[in-house]
């Protein structure tokens, strides 16, 4: 197991973002993403990164925008490490943890997909049967399956918490037909990924797409389909009425909820037990779902 990196610069390349997990430069004609290993929590990002967490991540990535491409196009042009060389210089670093994509015009606002009714979703429904203005069946309860799954979108913030949005709103922000194109694209990608994911032992209760604007084409962008973005639970132990074990980061987030931490920088730091478990999470549903 390789050190784990929190920081990446390379010499000669400007970096134009620098996010939560992502460094992002500009190569001219495309853009370089590379996957650190910082994990966030709360929004908050955490001091110990996670051993393998972006080579996974970047793997995730890869496979999904493989798998997925003949639902909607997406911004992924190669992972090749001599050819990422090529652009951006030998670094060993960047070795599976980062990719060359299109560049595009980010959309601005986070497609979220949920089928069961887990997170934040579950707090709405506990207060008023509803989520993002989707009235659901009453008698729910935690991790329940949802009748059909639904498109809840929400801004981006660019620090501190998205919001939750209704549909309506997300239309007035991108116009009615785009905000129908990408509702579409979204729920058809979840429930392929979904039923591939049930195949092979994993329920994908909710996830969150990011789509750009290539001139006039949507595009899938950012990640797609990780621990990061979406609530993996084992479907063998699956069992509705509370909250699941997962192969995502929610093992961290349980963790963190029994410390007396406000959920305000700076994070706690991590016991070795912990951050090697949270890799071992990510491992794991990698390899069940790519074998």
């Amino acid at each position: 197991m390789t050190q784990p990196i929190s920081n990446i610069e390379i010499p000669g390349l400007k970096k134009i973002r620098s996010g939560k997990v992502r460094e992002i430069f500009d190569l001219g004609d495309a853009l370089l993403f590379v996957a650190s290993d910082r994990i966030s929590a709360f929004d908050v990002i955490l001091p110990n990164p996670i051993p393998e967490k972006g080579r996974v991540l970047t793997a995730f990535s890869e496979f999904w925008f493989g798998k997925t491409q003949h639902i909607v196009p997406n911004h992924f042009l190669t992972s090749d490490f001599a050819a990422i060389a090529k652009r951006a210089g030998n670094h060993e670093a960047l070795r599976g943890r980062a990719m060359i994509v299109k560049k595009c015009q980010p959309l601005p606002v986070e497609c979220v997909v949920r089928g069961y009714l887990a997170g934040s979703g579950w707090k709405e429904y506990r207060k008023s049967q509803t989520i993002c203005g989707y009235k659901l069946p009453a008698g729910l309860v935690e991790s329940s399956e949802l009748p059909e799954p639904i498109f809840t979108p929400s801004t981006k913030a660019e620090v501190g918490h998205d919001e939750n949005i209704s549909f309506a709103q997300a239309s007035k922000i991108l116009g009615a037909p785009l905000a129908e194109k990408v509702r579409g694209y979204a729920l058809a990608l979840y429930k392929f990924a979904r039923d591939y994911a049930r195949q092979r032992g994993i329920i994908i209760a909710d996830t969150k797409f990011e789509f750009g604007l290539a001139g006039d084409q949507v595009i899938l962008i950012d990640e797609a389909l990780t621990p990061d973005s979406s609530r993996f639970w084992p479907a063998a132990s699956y069992k509705a009425g509370g909250a699941q074990p997962s192969f995502d980061k929610q093992f961290l987030r349980d963790y963190l909820e029994t410390l007396a931490w406000n959920k305000t920088p700076p994070g706690p730091q991590l016991p070795a037990e912990i951050m090697q478990k949270t890799s071992e999470k990510y491992v794991e549903a990698l390899q069940r779902l790519t074998a």
